[in-house]
C-alpha cells in the first residue's frame, strides 16, 4: 500500500502499489459532478473511493453510497473513507446485478469511471484489467446501473477516453438521459483532447452542449491555472 495525498492534501488515500491506481481521471470525476449539500450521491466501481472522496471534500454534507464489485477494494474503499471522517455506505457488488440496482436508493447524483475498452489488449492484473475493459458488463449496463437509481432531473456522469465519448452518450441517451454535457480534456492547449467528461440529465430534453476543452498542462509542462484551481484546490468543474 502506498498513502497519497489528493486535491493538495485534503484527501488522504491509501491504495495498492500494484494494481489500478487513482490518477487524474479521478480528481477530474469529482470536481465534474454537480452534487449540493444534503444530496445523495451513487458511485459505480469505486475502487479504494478516490472520486467519492474527493467529492465530498468539495461538497460537504453529502450522503454517498458506492458499489465496488472486487471485495478487497470495497473493504479498502470502507477504511478510507473512515479515516477521513467521511459517511459512505460501500456495497460489495457488480452493476450486472439486477436485483442490486432496484434496492438502490433514490439519488441526486451517480457516477462512475467505467471499463471502457469493449476489445484489444488488456493490461496484465485481473484488477486493473477489469477497471479498463468491459467484462461481463458492458458500458450500456454501467451507464443504466448510474440511470435506474436517480431521481428525475439527476445527473449521471461519465470520465472515458475521447475515442469512447459517442458510446458513452448512447449508453446514457439509452438508459434514459438527455440534455448531455461533454467537457473534452486536453494535454495542452490546441492538441487534440485525450479524455471527455460527460454528464446526462434524467429525463433530460435539453440540447445537447459541447463546453471549451479544458487544458491540462502548460508548455513547460506545469498545471494551467484552471487545471491547477480542479486538481489542486478542489475547484468544481462546469456546474449543471
Amino acid at each position: 500500500m502506498t498513502e497519497d495525498l489528493l486535491l493538495g492534501g485534503r484527501v488522504r488515500l491509501r491504495q495498492p502499489v500494484k494494481g489500478f491506481r487513482a490518477g487524474l481521471d479521478a480528481l477530474l470525476l469529482a470536481a465534474f459532478v454537480p452534487a449540493r449539500p444534503g444530496q445523495r450521491v451513487l458511485e459505480a466501481g469505486c475502487g479504494s473511493g478516490a472520486v467519492f472522496l474527493c467529492l465530498a471534500a468539495r461538497v460537504p454534507g453529502l450522503a454517498i453510497v458506492a458499489v465496488e464489485r472486487e471485495p478487497a477494494m470495497a473493504a479498502l474503499a470502507r477504511d478510507n473513507a473512515a479515516a477521513s471522517g467521511v459517511a459512505a455506505e460501500v456495497t460489495d457488488g457488480d452493476v450486472a446485478d439486477e436485483g442490486l440496482v432496484r434496492a438502490l436508493p433514490r439519488c441526486d447524483h451517480a457516477f462512475a469511471n467505467p471499463p471502457y475498452w469493449p476489445g484489444g489488449t488488456p493490461p496484465p492484473g485481473a484488477v486493473r484489467r477489469a477497471a479498463t475493459h468491459e467484462g461481463g458488463a458492458r458500458l450500456e449496463d454501467w451507464a443504466r446501473f448510474l440511470v435506474v437509481p436517480l431521481r428525475q432531473g439527476g445527473t449521471a456522469s461519465l470520465v472515458l477516453p475521447a475515442a469512447r465519448f459517442d458510446a458513452g452518450a448512447a449508453a446514457l441517451r439509452a438508459a434514459g438521459c438527455g440534455s448531455l454535457v461533454l467537457l473534452p480534456v486536453a494535454p495542452r492547449a490546441g492538441l487534440p483532447a485525450k479524455r471527455v467528461l460527460l454528464r446526462g440529465r434524467k429525463g433530460g430534453r435539453g440540447p445537447a452542449r459541447l463546453l471549451p476543452a479544458l487544458a491540462l498542462h502548460e508548455s513547460d509542462g506545469g498545471f494551467t491555472p484552471a487545471a491547477e484551481a480542479v486538481l489542486r484546490h478542489a475547484a468544481g468543474l462546469e456546474a449543471a
